[in-house]
């Protein structure tokens, strides 16, 4: 399947295949729910989809991994020198030698990505770094901007859209932030781990909650009104996003539409399986049942095929004259953890 999408897409050259491929790969092992869903754009725009992902997943290890001994200072000098080969890469200032830079830089000439939407991704990642808690939702919404709401804004290109593109945005935006928001309602126990409450510190104290009583549940099993009455409050919060995002799916290219109904879906089936098993995230993870995960899979194809039919196979985008980006020889990655969190789905 990466050769037949790497054709579709018009990507020759051979170390710039094994670029995106890298990316494929990230995707497929951190990103179940989002790589199946993108199993559903037509071939030629997969290969595009990985790099952004498979960069942000990236980004995202050297941030958050647990299973090493690296200390921030460490941490920061590595998401450092990842920024400064993306800004080369981007500008064409240096040979690219970092695989998974490599593609989302031809990704980014391809479709014409507005670079502005890197560094704000970068921002976030940085922040990451010293910020373990937000005070309000405003607060948060800052942070979700560059963490994901620009994944929203980097993927139109990619996507297409039957209206202007600045009439999608701002839904491409809220379903970025709605994946999030939803991956911090489930994760809230692992990113404890990790000394951060992503959950807005006003909205738990609401429910008389604070990080000493979900610390306390974490270490002990135990639950807690409190701890349940916040979570169906975020929940509440992430489902109003969710209603936010939900008129930006008419505006896509209708091939697209499937993938991105089926991430919207799955996406919020782990609400629904968060609620099911008793708001529980302070102790196990609510997981999507693969026969629901399969049954969306099925319906996505089926429309799929129907919009193919209806408008035959859409034209892939120009291809990027030769750059930087697509012509330097690899070398070894940037240094990284292997990371756990979900970031972008």
């Amino acid at each position: 399947m990466t050769q037949r999408e790497l054709d579709a897409a018009g990507i020759t050259d051979p170390v710039l295949r094994a670029a995106y491929a890298r990316c494929r790969r990230l995707n497929a092992r951190h990103g179940r729910t989002y790589f199946l869903a993108t199993r559903l754009l037509p071939a030629a725009r997969r290969p595009a989809v990985h790099a952004l992902y498979g960069f942000a997943r990236f980004a995202d290890d050297i941030v958050d991994d647990l299973g090493t001994t690296a200390g921030r200072a460490e941490r920061a000098a590595a998401l450092a020198r990842l920024e400064e080969r993306l800004r080369q890469a981007l500008t064409g200032a240096a040979p690219v030698t970092e695989p998974v830079v490599r593609a989302v830089a031809d990704t980014a000439a391809r479709y014409a990505i507005d670079p502005a939407h890197f560094t704000d991704f970068m921002a976030s990642m940085r922040s990451d770094l010293t910020v373990t808690s937000y005070a309000t939702y405003d607060d948060l919404r800052a942070y979700m901007h560059g963490s994901a709401a620009v994944i929203g804004l980097q993927m139109l290109p990619v996507l297409g859209t039957v209206t202007p593109r600045d009439e999608a945005a701002p839904h491409a935006a809220a379903l970025g932030v709605a994946f999030q928001l939803t991956n911090f309602l489930r994760d809230v126990g692992e990113d404890l781990d990790r000394g951060r409450v992503y959950l807005p510190a006003d909205l738990l104290a609401a429910h008389g909650v604070d990080r000493d009583l979900l610390r306390w549940s974490r270490r002990t099993g135990a639950h807690d009104p409190r701890i349940t009455a916040a979570l169906k409050a975020a929940e509440n919060l992430t489902r109003e996003v969710y209603r936010e995002a939900a008129p930006g799916l008419a505006m896509l290219d209708p091939v697209a539409r499937p993938c991105i109904r089926a991430a919207y879906v799955l996406y919020r089936d782990i609400l629904d399986a968060i609620a099911a098993g008793g708001y529980a995230v302070l102790h196990r993870r609510a997981v999507v049942p693969a026969r629901r995960r399969a049954a969306v899979a099925a319906g996505g194809l089926a429309r799929v095929l129907a919009a193919r039919l209806r408008a035959g196979h859409p034209p892939v985008p120009a291809t990027a004259p030769a750059t930087a980006a697509a012509t330097a020889p690899a070398d070894g990655p940037v240094p990284r953890p292997g990371g756990t969190r979900e970031a972008a789905g």
